[in-house]
C-alpha cells in the first residue's frame, strides 16, 4: 500500500507542494509579511555612532 498523502521529503517535492494554488497564496503572503517584518526591524535599528572628529584647534591669525 503506497501512501502519497505524506509531507514532501525533498526540496523539489516541497517546491512543487508550495507552488500549487491553495498553498501558493499562503506562501506568497508569508513571504510578503516576512520581508515587511525584516525591513521594519532594520528600519528601527540605530546606526552605529562614529567618533566625531575633533574640530581643528583655533589659532590666532599671524600678521
Amino acid at each position: 500500500m503506497n501512501d502519497d498523502a505524506g509531507p514532501p521529503r525533498t526540496f523539489k517535492g516541497l517546491l512543487r507542494w508550495a507552488t500549487t494554488p491553495p498553498q501558493a497564496w499562503g506562501v506568497y503572503l508569508l513571504a510578503i509579511i516576512l520581508v515587511w517584518l525584516v525591513s521594519f526591524y532594520a528600519g528601527t535599528l540605530k546606526p552605529k555612532k562614529t567618533p566625531e572628529p575633533s574640530p581643528p584647534a583655533a589659532t590666532a591669525p599671524k600678521s
